[in-house]
């Protein structure tokens, strides 16, 4: 029996990740978020492991209001980097295999070819910054541990760009969502059935430190992928394209474009990964369900 810890168990890829925990029966999962376990707190959090007798640490938490990151300065680096010092190294001392889920927002996105592992990370943003430090905290540790890049994650859990989109194009007859920004979706259901497979498969037991993409095939903007939900599920809502600089919530750079080049998790995992439009349908399907 494997003893896995969840944390930030309450956000997307965690909500999921609960969802899916009955079809692994191998698997002893330990759910937490902030009011259970501190991930700052590095004695909290050495007894939590210790006493659990934890075997994969998967770090779901993180700071991820990318606008209010850029003034919320000092919280952000809080969760994202600083607390990553204190699970690496209460994870080396309890010998406990780390998944820690990253982001694409390490890039700048000045490239026009998708993004693998090797490129040169250069963040735009003070959450980009955060996370990067966060990653870099844990490759200094020497922590035996898997880092996940994902981009444009969603659910039918939690707040996200699918839920709101899906809401307002029932409630509006038009739309403006911004065309100039090319990604990958990223259905969190998807990327949580990958980490549960590398454990359950043991494909992680060789690894000592590794950094992977993960996140749907294909490429989309925004625009697409809302136009998609408008057509998937029968509004009549009409989705007009916009550029970023017209925008106006917008605080925080974004990456221009930020594909992630999966052929690593692919090739030297095994992992299959759905396209983005096929897992959007079905996301759309259960949320549809719901309504």
């Amino acid at each position: 029996m494997k003893n896995i810890l969840v944390s930030g168990s309450n956000g997307q890829l965690g909500s999921e990740l609960r969802e899916l925990c009955n079809f692994y029966d191998s698997f002893n999962f330990y759910f937490t978020d902030i009011e259970d376990l501190d991930i700052s707190d590095k004695h909290q959090l050495d007894f939590y492991v210790k006493s659990n007798k934890i075997d994969y640490f998967i770090n779901c938490a993180a700071y991820t209001a990318v606008d209010k990151a850029e003034t919320d300065i000092t919280n952000a680096f809080s969760i994202n980097a600083d607390s990553l010092k204190y699970i690496s190294e209460v994870c080396i001392a309890n010998k406990v295999f780390l998944i820690h889920i990253s982001t694409d927002y390490v890039f700048d996105g000045s490239k026009n070819t998708p993004y693998n592992e090797e490129d040169a990370v250069c963040p735009i943003s003070e959450y980009g910054k955060s996370k990067l430090q966060g990653e870099e905290y844990v490759k200094a540790s020497g922590v035996k541990a898997l880092i996940i890049r994902t981009s444009w994650l969603y659910s039918s859990y939690g707040h996200n760009f699918v839920k709101t989109i899906l809401k307002l194009s029932k409630e509006r007859d038009s739309l403006t969502v911004v065309f100039d920004q090319t990604g990958s979706l990223t259905y969190a259901k998807d990327l949580a059935i990958a980490i549960l497979d590398l454990i359950n498969d043991n494909k992680l037991e060789a690894v000592s430190f590794d950094i992977v993409n993960y996140s749907n095939e294909g490429v989309s903007s925004w625009y697409d992928v809302a136009f998609e939900i408008a057509n998937l599920s029968g509004s009549k809502c009409i989705i007009n394209p916009i550029e970023t600089h017209e925008y106006p919530n917008a605080v925080a750079k974004r990456p221009t474009y930020s594909v992630l080049n999966k052929r690593k998790i692919k090739n030297n995992y095994g992992i299959i990964i759905p396209h983005w439009s096929v897992s959007l349908k079905a996301c759309l399907d259960k949320l549809l369900g719901l309504y």
